[in-house]
C-alpha cells in the first residue's frame, strides 16, 4: 500500500487535500472518485524511508478505540453533528494513522455515507461488534444513548483486561529474568568455575555432573535449540490459525487447574458483556449471537454460540444449547429465566457483575499464589547451584 496526496473538489463545489492510502494510482482514484471528488492533482508521497508504512506504526490499540468510543459519545450527545464530532476527534488524535482514517471517516460521512458503512469500510480498525451497535443506533434513531453504552461497556472491558495484564506483569517478569540468568549462568559462569574441579580428575556427585552436562549442552548445541524454539514458535503460530489447531489449544487452556478457571470466567463476561450491549442496540438475537462469537475470541466459545444459533432459528431458547456445555450451570439457568420473564438484559448484567468481581479474585488470588511459586523455584535452583559446584568446591580446598 502506498500513500497519495491529492487536491480536489467536493460534491459540494470545496476545495479539499489530503492523503490517500491504496495499492496503485488507479486505485486511489477509484476511492476518491466514491467520495464525489473531482481529482485535480494526484501524486505518489514518496519517502526514502516512510515509518508511518510500518505495520507498528498503523496500529490501532484498544486504548485508541476506547478512548475514541468516549469522546464521540460525549460530543454525539451534545447535539454535535457526527462530521463535526469526528473532526473534533481527529484534531486530538496522536495515532497519525487513526488521524488518517478518522479524517477519511468524516469526508465520507460528510459526502452522504452512512457512519456505520464508513466504519465498516475498516474493519482492521473497527470491529464488527462496533459497526454492528453503531448501525443498531443510527436504525433505531438513538445512536448517542446506544453510542455511551457502548462507551461505558468498552471502559469496563478494558480495565478488566488491563487490570489482569497488569497483576501478571510481576510474575512474568521475574520468570523471564529467572531464565536469563539461569542461560547465563550455564554458558559463562559455571564452565570457569567447573573446570577446575574436572582437571583434577576428583569424582564428581551425580548434582554437580548433570549441571556440567547441562551446561556442555547449551554451550555446544546453543545454535539448534534457538532454531527448534523458534520452528516451535512458528509452528505453534501456523496451528492457531487452523480451526482445529485453535479449538484444541483453547480447550487445553479451559482444563488447565487455575489458569482455566480464570480463561473460563474470562470469556463469560465477554459473552455476556458484547450480547447485552447488541441486544440493548436492537440488534436481533441471532446476529448478535454471531458478533459475540467473534467478540470472545475463545473457539470452544464459539462453537457452543454456533450451536446457540441453530437452536435459536429452530425456534428454541438461548439457554437450551448451553445446558451440559462448557458454560456453568448457574449461566445458562439464569439465562433460561431471563428468556422467560422477559429480563434478558437484566439477567446479563446480573452475569456481568459476578463474574467480573470473580475475574478479579482469582487474579488476585492467582498473584498471590504465584509468588511463593516462584519464590520456592528460585530457591531450588540457588540450592542445586550450591550443591553442585561451591560444596564440591569446598571438599576439594579441603584436601589440599
Amino acid at each position: 500500500m502506498a500513500l497519495f496526496t491529492y487536491q480536489a473538489e467536493d460534491h459540494k463545489g470545496r476545495q479539499v487535500t489530503g492523503l490517500v492510502e491504496a495499492g496503485n494510482e488507479s486505485a486511489a482514484l477509484e476511492i476518491l472518485k466514491e467520495k464525489n471528488f473531482q481529482v485535480y492533482s494526484l501524486k505518489k508521497k514518496s519517502l526514502f524511508f516512510n515509518l508511518g508504512n510500518l505495520s507498528i506504526f498503523r496500529r490501532v490499540g484498544r486504548k485508541d478505540i476506547v478512548s475514541f468510543s468516549r469522546r464521540f459519545a460525549v460530543l454525539v450527545a451534545s447535539n454535535i453533528t457526527i462530521v463535526q464530532a469526528l473532526k473534533i476527534i481527529v484534531a486530538q488524535t496522536n495515532n497519525a494513522h487513526f488521524r488518517f482514517e478518522l479524517a477519511s471517516v468524516a469526508q465520507e460521512v460528510d459526502g452522504g455515507v452512512k457512519l456505520s458503512d464508513a466504519l465498516a469500510r475498516r474493519p482492521d480498525i473497527f470491529s464488527n461488534f462496533f459497526t454492528s451497535v453503531v448501525r443498531s443506533g443510527e436504525s433505531s434513531g438513538s445512536l448517542s444513548e446506544v453510542l455511551n453504552y457502548l462507551a461505558d461497556e468498552m471502559e469496563k472491558d478494558y480495565d478488566m483486561m488491563g487490570k489482569i495484564q497488569g497483576a501478571m506483569i510481576y510474575p512474568l517478569f521475574v520468570i523471564a529474568l529467572m531464565i536469563g540468568v539461569g542461560i547465563l549462568m550455564m554458558t559463562t559462569v559455571v564452565p570457569n568455575l567447573t573446570s577446575v574441579m574436572v582437571e583434577t580428575g576428583m569424582e564428581l556427585p551425580l548434582s554437580t555432573r548433570i549441571v556440567i552436562g547441562t551446561s556442555d549442552f547449551f554451550q555446544d548445541y546453543w545454535i539448534f535449540l534457538t532454531l527448534f524454539l523458534a520452528a516451535a514458535g512458528v509452528g505453534l503460530s501456523v496451528a492457531l490459525k487452523t480451526p482445529g489447531g485453535r479449538s484444541r489449544f483453547d480447550r487445553l487452556l479451559l482444563g488447565l487447574p487455575v489458569f482455566g478457571a480464570l480463561v473460563n470466567k474470562i470469556a463469560i463476561v465477554r459473552f455476556a458483556r458484547s450480547l447485552n450491549v447488541l441486544l440493548t442496540g436492537g440488534v436481533p438475537i441471532a446476529k448478535a449471537l454471531e458478533i459475540t462469537a467473534e467478540v470472545v475470541d475463545n473457539a470452544v466459545y464459539r462453537e457452543l454460540i454456533s450451536a446457540t444459533i441453530k437452536e435459536v432459528e429452530d425456534g428454541n431458547p438461548v439457554s437450551s444449547a448451553m445446558n451440559g456445555s462448557i458454560m456453568p450451570p448457574m449461566v445458562s439457568q439464569m439465562i433460561g429465566i431471563g428468556e422467560e420473564t422477559g429480563k434478558l438484559d437484566l439477567v446479563l448484567q446480573s452475569i456481568i457483575g459476578f463474574y467480573e468481581r470473580e475475574v478479579a479474585n482469582t487474579t488476585k488470588n492467582l498473584t498471590v499464589l504465584i509468588e511463593p511459586i516462584v519464590m520456592v523455584v528460585l530457591g531450588l535452583g540457588v540450592g542445586v547451584m550450591v550443591s553442585a559446584i561451591i560444596l564440591p568446591m569446598y571438599q576439594m580446598a579441603s584436601n589440599f
